[in-house]
């Protein structure tokens, strides 16, 4: 290109997941070509965003004010917490399941090798809420890999501190899905966390 700023535009856009040289090329081209007024209008919430959302005192999900819109909830029940990954998991869980607790946002999970321990997780400020004995059931959330099930064990040796009960959601084949497509690993979960129907 014969713009530096262009360039710098395209290799912006290359922050976002997913987003290879071709795909940046094409957005920062179509907001040049297309939709200049709806460009400068996402720069702005981009800006807006960063200087305004921060994660809740509480809990860790993302908000413009102290608390989110569930620790805010008084109908919720506050003693049941939900931890999770990442922000659209408490999305997916708070739309398509008939849950009514709190949240916990990790923001990621353990690894070591990343660097990534438990404070830059929040588990101090989970800890501290065990402590103070606000938390009377935690329901782990956690996506079932190698550092998700070492960060779920680190979570629930803290619940057993505090003589917490911790339930895990269930993991197996998916409703709608056929057997002969599932893994074996999957497979083995199913039958592992079986429940009995009588």
């Amino acid at each position: 290109m014969s713009s530096a700023l262009l360039d710098e535009l395209i290799e912006g856009f290359r922050c976002l997941p997913g987003v290879g040289p071709k795909s940046a090329q094409r957005m920062a081209l179509h907001l040049l070509q297309r939709d200049r007024v709806g460009a400068k209008r996402l720069g702005e919430l981009l800006i807006q965003t960063m200087d305004t959302v921060q994660p809740c005192s509480q809990c860790r999900v993302f908000t413009e004010s102290e608390l989110c819109k569930w620790c805010a909830d008084e109908a919720r029940n506050a003693a049941h917490v939900c931890v999770v990954e990442n922000p659209a998991d408490v999305l997916a869980i708070d739309k398509a399941a008939d849950y009514t607790g709190r949240f916990f946002l990790l923001l990621g999970h353990l690894s070591p090798l990343d660097g990534i321990g438990p404070k830059d997780l929040g588990l101090d400020l989970l800890e501290t809420q065990l402590e103070s004995g606000s938390i009377e059931e935690l329901t782990l959330a956690i996506n079932p890999t190698l550092e998700g099930q070492v960060t779920a064990r680190y979570i629930t040796d803290l619940a057993n501190k505090h003589s917490v009960p911790v339930m895990q959601i269930a993991r197996g084949v998916p409703l709608g899905s056929e057997l002969e497509f599932a893994d074996s690993t999957t497979l083995s979960v199913a039958f592992a966390e079986r429940t009995r129907l009588n």
